[in-house]
């Protein structure tokens, strides 16, 4: 009677980033702002791409969808945090725990997969200009987008289905702010060895490949920039990977941050302001990175918005 009481746990605790009372409309009044300014940015980011022609390229194809998956991202989290700090509550529902896992874990996989995309498209572009038309052509780009879409649909898939499987007792608090995989793996009663099997196997995998490609990528480039004797055209040959570089460095630097914070420190204070850099902050900067440092992407903003202010 016991395991099958486990079994059928209707809801979770997130016990969230602090207790504190005096602390709760800070906290929320920190995270709308934050959350606010992602959706913003990005979708400002996602508009000047579709209405601008200049930015009709396969470069600004997969920032836009870039820019959908950090809205997709963060929205998944932070309005339930939000409403668990203004209604002053920590029960988050089994189904909504596990499908907040499951949309956590699809959409960090898709990150991944577009910062390579873009990274080969920069490699191509600067190493292979005069057949760039033909490789990154808008069938293929389309695709590889439609291919890491299914396989991150059957990896969280097959992570939730193993995740079914397991006993969780009655009243169980995951401290942290979110249901992630590995926070629903610590509080499990059952044995998880199956499931660190495939999540560590497939972390690897769809980790390994894609942080290949980028470094692959930006070998090529750099080899390729030392072969150029201008020094102006190696100047404007890099400065196209700037804006990439930095969300690269930022995307995985917080990434590198989060893990070692989670398997190193028992702080779980740490561990939470680390997945809060990872998940809220990182997507809220892409936006900057990208129009500030993009000399296009900062033309294509200023049409948009003298368009906006324009209408009547």
């Amino acid at each position: 009677m016991e395991a099958e009481n486990c079994t059928r746990v209707s809801e979770f605790l997130l016990l969230g980033l602090s207790d504190d009372p005096v602390l709760q409309p800070l906290l929320f009044g920190l995270f709308l702002s934050m959350y606010l300014v992602t959706v913003l940015g990005n979708l400002l980011i996602i508009l000047a791409v579709s209405s601008d022609s200049h930015l009709h390229a396969p470069m600004y194809f997969f920032l836009s969808n870039l820019s959908f998956i950090d809205i997709c991202f963060i929205s998944t989290m932070v309005p339930k945090m939000l409403v668990n700090i203004q209604e002053e509550k920590k029960d988050i529902s089994y189904i909504e725990c596990l499908t907040q896992a499951y949309f956590l874990n699809t959409f960090a996989g898709m990150d991944n997969f577009l910062l390579t995309m873009m990274a080969y498209d920069r490699f191509v572009a600067i190493c292979h200009p005069l057949n760039y038309t033909v490789i990154m052509n808008p069938w293929f780009c389309v695709l590889l987008v439609m291919l890491s879409w299914f396989l991150m649909f059957w990896v969280s898939l097959i992570d939730i289905l193993l995740i079914q499987r397991l006993t969780f007792s009655p009243g169980t608090e995951i401290t942290h702010f979110f249901c992630g995989l590995a926070q629903l793996l610590n509080v499990a009663t059952s044995d998880i060895l199956i499931n660190n099997i495939f999540l560590y196997v497939s972390t690897a995998l769809l980790g390994m490949f894609p942080m290949t490609g980028i470094l692959f990528s930006y070998s090529q480039i750099v080899s390729s920039l030392m072969r150029m004797s201008s020094i102006e055209s190696k100047y404007k040959a890099f400065s196209t990977c700037g804006s990439h570089l930095c969300v690269v460095f930022l995307f995985y630097g917080t990434g590198l941050v989060d893990y070692l914070s989670s398997a190193v420190t028992h702080s779980s204070q740490r561990t939470m302001i680390a997945s809060v850099m990872y998940t809220v902050v990182t997507p809220m900067l892409n936006p900057f990175i990208y129009s500030l440092r993009n000399k296009d992407m900062k033309d294509a903003l200023r049409r948009l918005l003298s368009r906006a202010v324009s209408c009547p």
